[in-house]
């Protein structure tokens, strides 16, 4: 009888689904669908933000101050992204394990070689940020080498599995390197289009693309576009004509719209982020859907 109910508490044991190991906090929908990919069943995986919202200006909630507070690892877009939110979370939150400079603070933007960073700070010049451009996600490049240090970051947050993270990182970039590879392929005759932008979140997709951005409809970063703006913007494509006008999911369709009337060009709404269109609904999806629009749009 023993040996039968042992034999049948093992069985219980060996069926039941193993326990996520790390409770882990992303900035953003990008962050978190990378550390999906990286860690499996290893890891529960929340998201601070969704992709119809501006991860600039969040609101940090009592929900979101609860996943905080029990988070072994945070896992933010940083470079000031997230300035306006962020330290507020962390500091209310009373979790030491994330706090800036811990092993449990994971930055991505500190992995890779920013764009656009200013040579002087001048705050009249717009939401500025000092590192360079963080809006690295779009390119898949960057995001290559941003895998690999978040996995041996994980590693040393949960030496146990290691050797899993590490698996399932070459696993990981077996696949990304083939998909850049076809997106490449698909994506050579964006080199050279010159479009418009409504915020500066697409330099990185521009850098790797070859796109050309000729014009912002922002008149600062961070500041709405006026009318005025818009009106000048328009007579400036008339020397220098755009093909297409992007904006993320997140955005007011407004501004694009009405320069996509005056203009006769193409307004594009990219998901900028995972989850932010239909098929978006991972790192691959959203590079996917992202070219999709894009060669749909171009002539």
């Amino acid at each position: 009888m023993r040996t039968a109910f042992a034999f049948m508490v093992l069985a219980l044991l060996l069926a039941a689904p193993a326990q996520a190991a790390l409770r882990v906090l992303a900035c953003e929908p990008e962050w978190a669908a990378l550390t999906r990919e990286l860690a499996g069943e290893l890891a529960e995986v929340d998201s601070a933000t969704t992709a119809l919202q501006d991860p600039h200006r969040i609101e940090a909630r009592p929900s979101l101050l609860a996943k905080a507070r029990r988070a072994d690892l945070l896992v933010c877009t940083g470079a000031e992204l997230e300035a306006g939110w962020l330290p507020l979370l962390q500091r209310e939150a009373g979790n030491g394990r994330i706090q800036p400079g811990q092993p449990g603070y994971f930055e991505a933007s500190a992995q890779v070689p920013l764009l656009e960073r200013p040579t002087q700070l001048d705050r009249a010049q717009g939401d500025v940020h000092a590192a360079g451009n963080p809006h690295v996600q779009l390119d898949p490049r960057r995001m290559a080498t941003i895998a690999a240090a978040l996995a041996t970051r994980l590693s040393q947050l949960d030496p146990a599995h290691a050797a899993r993270y590490a698996e399932r990182n070459t696993d990981f970039q077996a696949r990304w390197q083939a998909a850049i590879t076809r997106w490449e392929g698909q994506g050579a005759r964006l080199k050279g289009v010159p479009v418009v932008v409504h915020h500066r979140s697409f330099s990185y997709l521009a850098d790797w693309l070859g796109l050309v951005v000729v014009g912002d409809l922002e008149p600062k970063p961070g500041v709405e576009p006026s009318a005025a703006h818009l009106a000048e913007l328009l007579g400036s494509l008339h020397a220098r004509p755009a093909r297409m006008i992007l904006r993320a999911a997140y955005q007011s369709a407004q501004p694009s719209a009405w320069l996509s009337q005056k203009a006769g060009i193409p307004a594009v709404e990219l998901p900028y982020t995972v989850g932010g269109a239909p098929g978006s609904d991972d790192l691959f999806g959203l590079f996917e859907v992202t070219l999709a629009r894009l060669l749909a749009a171009a002539p």
